[in-house]
């Protein structure tokens, strides 16, 4: 089976688009973002579209698109839509596959189930991305164990963010997770100057290896 991915963060907008479009489009994978909430701005697909370099069949549809910029059991509530998470499934796609959540593992879905419960039930490996300022240590250790308390396989930790030494170091240490990399804040953030970034500071066969 070609390898995929779950990327997921520790809260919401510390760059894990950003750094699935590096992902996705270093190992020429497909993409799929299967919940969207929030129309009026460009959307995540788009973002990994226009940063990534893949083929436009590579950004596979959403399962739902929600036009209010919330959580996604508000958004669809506002919308009229029903979320049914039973019915999200990785799609059957030819090479590799990058998958993206919404915000962190927690993120109500409906008002009965969250993200993480979806992830469980898939068994894929979960890359959690985490920011490396202030707060970073808490949040990324309670999300690990979001993901062990459900049996959800962890790739390992990618940072995003300036360099923060102690932080990066003791959140390896009490968790005794793989730390994959961490992704610099670009001053340009450009399709080239991601790629770049992504393969002086992360080793692509390390993802591979999560799925063998």
């Amino acid at each position: 089976m070609s390898p995929r991915f779950v990327v997921s963060g520790t809260d919401t907008g510390i760059g894990k688009t950003i750094f699935a479009a590096a992902l996705a489009g270093t190992l020429g994978a497909r993409y799929w973002k299967p919940v969207q909430s929030g129309l009026e701005e460009e959307t995540d697909s788009e973002v990994v579209a226009r940063l990534s370099g893949l083929p436009a069949d590579h950004i596979l549809p959403e399962c739902y698109r929600l036009h209010t910029p919330a959580s996604p059991h508000l958004s669809a509530r506002i919308d009229g839509v029903t979320i049914d998470p039973d019915l999200l499934a990785p799609p059957d796609a030819t090479g590799p596959l990058v998958i993206e959540g919404a915000g962190g593992l927690l993120v109500p879905l409906t008002e009965k189930s969250v993200f993480a419960n979806v992830f469980a039930r898939w068994n894929i490996p979960v890359i959690l991305c985490a920011r490396t300022s202030l707060g970073t240590i808490n949040h990324t250790l309670l999300s690990i164990e979001a993901l062990r308390s459900r049996s959800i396989p962890l790739g390992g930790v990618a940072f995003i963010g300036a360099e923060n030494e102690e932080s990066q170091a003791i959140i390896a240490a009490i968790a005794q997770v793989k730390i994959l990399g961490r992704l610099p804040i670009l001053e340009t953030l450009t399709r080239d100057a991601l790629r770049r970034a992504f393969i002086e500071n992360f080793d692509a066969a390390s993802f591979v290896e999560m799925n063998s």
